[in-house]
C-alpha cells in the first residue's frame, strides 16, 4: 500500500510517499481503507520530534512509527474477529494514534465509530481529535452549564471551531478570540461575541468569564486569571511557546498545577483521549446540525508535505485534510460522504 513515511525527525520536506506493508487487523481491531485523514498538532510534533520529551515514547533517535496520521475517515475493509460490531463497507471515523496517512490503517474497535451520515469523508476526518478535545474540555473537565460565560482563545483553529459550537450547544454564552480575518467565521459558528485580538486585549478589557479555553498559549497564567471570575476555570490547551525539551503545554501544565492550590480559580490542564462513545456523542451533535466541521484546505496524498508545511505556518482556519483515496460504489445517503 501507499503511505506517507517519516523516517527521520525533521521538517515536512523529509516526508516521502512510498510502498509499505499493509497492516493486518488483530483481534478487536478493524482494518480501514482510509479515504481522508486530518493534520493535527500531534502529527507536527511527531514529525519534528519536539518537544524532545515526546521521543521517550516515539523513539529517541528516529521515529518508531514512521507513518503519521492521528485521525481518519474511511470504510471498513476487514475485521479482526468474528464478533465485531463493524462489517466491511461501513463508513467509519476514528482517532487512531498513528498510521493514518496511508491507504489502510488498523484501528481498535474502542476508538472507532460510524461516521455522521451528513458528512463527507473529508469533513469526518476533521472531527476525531479537535472535536473530541473540545467536547471533553467543556463537558467533562469544565462541566459547562447553561448561561455560563465561556471564552475561547484561538477560536478559529482546529479545536477552537469545534469549541465554539459545542459550548453553544451546552447553553453557554460564548466569546471567541481570533484575528481580524477570522471574525466572520467565528461569528458564523455561533459566538455571541468575537474579540479581534489585534484591536482589543481580552485580559485587560474588564470582562470576566466562568471558563477560558486557551488554545494559543500566548498569555501568561496571571494574565489569563485576570479575565476569570473568582471561581472560574482555566483550561490550557496549547503546546506552542518556548521549551524544546518540555514544550509549551507541559511547561504551562506544571505551572498550573503548582499555582492552582494558592489561587481561588481552578487551573485544569488535561489530555484528551480517543474514545468511541465521544465520537458517538459528536455524531449526534453533527447530525442534529449543532456542530459542523470547518475545513481550511484539502491536499491530495502526494502533497502531504505541503499540507504539513501549511499547517506549520500557524494560520490554519479549522482543519487541514489529506485525501487518501476515493469512495467507490456507494451512493450518498448511505454514510458514504460522497460530495
Amino acid at each position: 500500500m501507499k503511505a506517507i513515511v517519516n523516517d527521520a525527525y525533521g521538517l515536512p520536506g523529509g516526508l516521502e510517499l512510498r510502498d509499505v506493508d499493509t497492516p493486518a487487523p488483530r483481534v478487536n481491531e478493524v482494518q480501514v481503507r482510509v479515504l481522508a485523514a486530518a493534520v493535527n498538532p500531534g502529527d507536527w510534533d511527531l514529525m519534528h520530534g519536539t518537544p524532545y520529551i515526546v521521543r521517550l515514547s516515539t523513539g529517541l533517535r528516529r521515529p518508531r512509527n514512521t507513518v503519521l496520521g492521528l485521525a481518519i475517515a474511511g470504510r471498513v475493509a476487514a475485521v479482526g474477529g468474528s464478533d465485531s460490531a463493524f462489517s466491511p463497507g461501513d463508513a467509519v471515523y476514528a482517532g487512531i494514534g498513528h498510521g493514518g496517512f496511508a491507504e489502510y490503517a488498523c484501528v481498535s474497535v474502542d476508538r472507532l465509530a460510524p461516521m455522521p451520515s451528513n458528512l463527507t469523508f473529508e469533513q469526518a476526518a476533521a472531527v476525531p481529535i479537535g472535536g473530541v478535545t473540545a467536547l471533553q474540555a467543556f463537558r467533562d473537565v469544565g462541566r459547562v452549564q447553561p448561561g455560563q460565560r465561556v471564552l475561547i482563545n484561538g477560536a478559529s483553529g482546529g479545536v477552537g471551531t469545534f469549541a465554539v459550537q459545542i459550548a453553544k450547544a451546552l447553553g453557554a454564552a460564548v466569546t471567541g478570540v481570533c484575528s481580524t480575518s477570522n471574525v466572520g467565521l467565528v461569528r458564523s459558528l455561533g459566538a455571541d461575541q468575537v474579540i479581534d485580538y489585534t484591536q482589543e486585549d481580552f485580559t485587560t478589557n474588564g470582562q470576566q468569564y466562568d471558563l477560558i479555553l486557551d488554545n494559543v498559549g500566548n498569555r501568561s497564567l496571571s494574565e489569563l486569571r485576570r479575565a476569570l471570575t473568582r471561581r472560574g476555570m482555566l483550561i490550557p490547551n496549547s503546546n506552542k511557546g518556548s521549551g524544546r525539551w518540555l514544550g509549551g503545554y507541559l511547561r504551562r501544565a506544571v505551572q498550573a498545577v503548582v499555582v492552582s492550590p494558592f489561587v481561588p480559580q481552578r487551573l485544569r490542564p488535561f489530555a484528551s483521549t480517543d474514545k468511541r462513545e465521544d465520537l458517538v456523542a459528536l455524531t449526534g451533535l453533527i447530525e442534529s446540525g449543532a456542530v459542523t466541521p470547518v475545513i481550511d484546505r484539502t491536499y491530495p496524498m502526494n502533497e502531504a508535505a505541503e499540507a504539513l508545511a501549511y499547517y506549520g505556518s500557524g494560520h490554519v482556519r479549522g482543519k487541514v485534510i489529506i485525501t487518501i483515496g476515493q469512495d467507490e460504489g456507494h451512493e450518498h445517503g448511505e454514510g458514504s460522504g460522497a460530495r
